[in-house]
């Protein structure tokens, strides 16, 4: 066979992997497992860590405050020395719906060695466990929640026995031409590396949750010395389900049904910063990673289409069969995630095009890192960013 025949068999044959022995990562159905109703419902603190938020805050902290749950709960947000009034706006948003009761708390700017996101959760955690609450809801501010999200995620938690760590990864906002494109592949290549089902599954070493909604069991916090412990991961996410994980904690991780991102990602810059960012901390800043990353993207979903048209053009058969069977599996795996994210399922062949955007992304990740520009993100650098720290 030809060089273009066996890329494309190659190809076809990682698809085949990556169909059945991944954990099923493309499907859709790991959602917020049901459980009954406690017989006493537990108290809890709900953190929201905040910077320059006042965009986006009206679309979500009502939605918090109106939190229709039977225990006791209050809201502590951190607002994040922002410069755009988001502490004021927080408190007048409380006077205006009612609700839950809110506190609001400046720290400052944080300390060496720890980054401003987890900075803000640990001062907002400090706070809470003053009150002694038997959860702890750490929730971004972008993060939208209808009335029975915290009931429905403290329920599905359970009882001592169950999970110490419940976290949905809320549906992001697929409105503009950009976001329809990038937006339900960021979520698809997120559970192809960390697959829900491997993640749920009774001692698993997979662990990872999504930063922007995540119940916590407050021993659980304890155990794993959260944000302490964690406390210079610009993914904090998955350091954190690490952590918990480290600590004989069980974790839970699935799609959201009923919690909304209302950040808006209208233009492909905004959408290449949210990514780039943290790309390189998630190869441990490595460049024999970023190297197989570049070479595995470019097999797993550039080799397909091409290896497709050049067994066309060139009257490879093999090529041409492979190339297109290879580009036909990777669309099936991604039509489930378009489907929840309720755009057209035309969109999936163009996933290669979009994974090349992802491979560009990386690379300009590394090129900041080395250019000492590390993890900007709202005014604050981190030149030399952890992804997430070993014990």
């Amino acid at each position: 066979m030809s060089a273009v025949a066996w890329t494309a068999v190659g190809s076809l044959t990682v698809w085949m992997w990556l169909l059945l022995g991944q954990g099923f990562f493309w499907r859709t159905d790991q959602r917020l497992p049901s459980r009954a109703d406690p017989a006493r419902w537990p108290s809890v603190a709900v953190v929201v860590p905040a910077r320059d938020e006042a965009e986006v805050l009206p679309m979500s902290l009502p939605s918090l405050l109106a939190q229709d749950y039977p225990g006791e709960a209050e809201v502590f947000l951190v607002d994040d020395c922002s410069g755009d009034g988001t502490g004021g706006l927080a408190r007048a948003l409380s006077e205006r719906y009612g609700g839950l009761p809110l506190t609001v708390v400046t720290p400052g700017e944080p300390e060496p060695g720890w980054t401003g996101k987890l900075w803000a959760l640990r001062h907002g955690m400090e706070l809470a466990r003053r009150r002694k609450p038997e959860f702890l809801l750490l929730t971004d501010a972008d993060i939208a929640h209808e009335p029975d999200s915290l009931r429905e995620l403290v329920a599905a938690a359970g009882s001592q026995d169950g999970f110490d760590l419940v976290s949905q990864m809320a549906r992001l906002r697929v409105t503009s031409t950009w976001e329809r494109l990038v937006v339900p592949a960021f979520v698809y290549f997120f559970g192809q590396l960390y697959p829900f089902r491997r993640v749920n599954g009774k001692g698993s070493r997979t662990a990872a949750a999504a930063g922007g909604c995540v119940l916590l069991r407050a021993g659980a916090v304890e155990r794993a010395r959260i944000p302490e412990s964690i406390r210079s991961a610009v993914i904090d996410d998955v350091s954190l389900a690490r952590a918990v994980r480290r600590g004989g904690g069980r974790i839970w991780l699935g799609l959201a049904d009923r919690v909304d991102s209302v950040r808006p990602y209208p233009r492909l810059a905004d959408l290449w910063h949210m990514v780039a960012r943290s790309a390189y901390a998630q190869l441990r800043h490595s460049p024999a990673l970023l190297a197989g990353t570049v070479l595995g993207l470019g097999l797993v979903y550039v080799a397909p289409p091409v290896t497709l048209a050049a067994g066309l053009l060139t009257g490879d058969p093999v090529a041409a069969a492979a190339g297109g069977a290879a580009w036909a599996v990777m669309a099936g795996t991604y039509m489930p995630m378009l489907g929840y994210y309720r755009q057209s399922l035309w969109l999936a062949p163009l996933l290669p095009f979009t994974a090349v955007l992802y491979l560009l992304m990386t690379v300009d990740s590394a090129v900041r890192h080395y250019r000492g520009l590390g993890a900007a993100w709202k005014g604050r650098t981190y030149a030399r960013p952890e992804a997430a720290p070993e014990p």
